[in-house]
């Protein structure tokens, strides 16, 4: 798609769209999935998803966007969005680990 914005007129990918659509409607489609399957039993699961699985959807965008233009590509070519979501992923998949570690709540009984 060509930017109205942009003096260049070269074509460049929709990022913005690709990550409303992995950082909202497939984040919020996977969390609700997990509660329906009874995630909210183990508490940080849902927490650390959702961190886990939004940097995983930065990362993934960030492959299409073109970097800052005061920073560029980094390592590798590689972004900073994508360098500062690898602490999102790791707290997210300690939180996870923790959350499936911990036994689950048993149900509580009403006595009638």
């Amino acid at each position: 798609m060509i930017f109205p914005d942009d003096p260049s007129q070269l074509f460049r990918h929709p990022s913005q769209l690709y990550e409303a659509a992995l950082e909202g409607v497939l984040l919020f489609a996977v969390l609700a999935i997990m509660v329906r399957m009874g995630a909210l039993k183990r508490p940080g699961l849902i927490l650390g998803s959702f961190i886990a699985i939004y940097a995983l959807a930065r990362i993934a965008s960030e492959f299409f966007r073109e970097p800052d233009p005061q920073l560029g590509f980094l390592w590798g070519g590689l972004t900073m969005g994508m360098l500062l979501s690898v602490p999102m992923i790791i707290v997210g998949a300690i939180l996870i680990m923790m959350a499936w570690r911990r036994e689950a709540p048993a149900p509580i009984q009403k006595s009638i």
